[in-house]
């Protein structure tokens, strides 16, 4: 079910596309609903799409050593997805839906329908996934920072980022 060119167009990773790479994608983006509780994708399971949250609210997380943290919150209009389809590896996350939600699901397939069809507006979109990561990179970067200067785990962190904490 197509969501239209000008809902689209309002999307991060689809913003500066022309009308028609705008309509390709809107008549090839799959909608996928996950019920409140349920998961879009777990960490570790093997990722050839990005989503973007239509409707809902959703968290991503991440486990380790049997505790699980979540990282952030999405609303629509949020994509998620993308490190995986970038990076050809596994999920680095997992996403559970906090309502019943509704996304849009982008796949590798598509993409390289677009690329084969639009290559100039492939390449947009990949800046634009990139983009994406290199905000969420800062946004992490910032969040461990204030971590650390709050006192919360210095000597760790401050090794880890490869600083000192004054």
């Amino acid at each position: 079910m197509p969501i239209g060119t000008d809902a689209l167009g309002n999307v991060s990773i689809f913003g500066g596309l022309s009308g028609d790479a705008l309509r390709f994608l809107d008549e090839r983006l799959e909608p996928v609903t996950v019920a409140a509780g349920g998961c879009f994708f777990a960490e570790g399971d093997l990722g050839d799409s990005v989503f973007v949250l239509d409707s809902g609210r959703a968290e991503v997380s991440k486990s380790r050593n049997a505790k699980t943290m979540v990282l952030v919150l999405l609303e629509p209009g949020s994509c998620f997805g993308e490190v995986a389809l970038i990076g050809i590896c596994p999920r680095t996350a997992s996403v559970r839906a906090l309502d019943d939600c509704r996304a849009l699901k982008l796949s590798n397939r598509v993409l390289l329908e677009l690329y084969r069809r639009h290559p100039e507006q492939f390449t947009l979109v990949q800046m634009n996934l990139g983009r994406e990561v290199a905000r969420r990179l800062s946004d992490l970067n910032d969040a461990l920072l204030d971590l650390v200067a709050d006192g919360g785990g210095e000597a760790p962190l401050a090794r880890r980022l490869g600083s000192t904490v004054k």
